[in-house]
């Protein structure tokens, strides 16, 4: 869920899979870290 708050992967404005799965690993990264 907390995925969601990042507004670039809740609204997918990216064109190419890959790097919509970028961001995705990106920000799961970030928010493991966080916690």
């Amino acid at each position: 869920c907390r995925l969601k708050d990042w507004r670039r992967i809740a609204t997918r404005y990216d064109k190419l899979a890959r790097n919509f799965l970028a961001a995705a690993q990106i920000a799961a990264a970030f928010i493991w870290w966080i916690n």
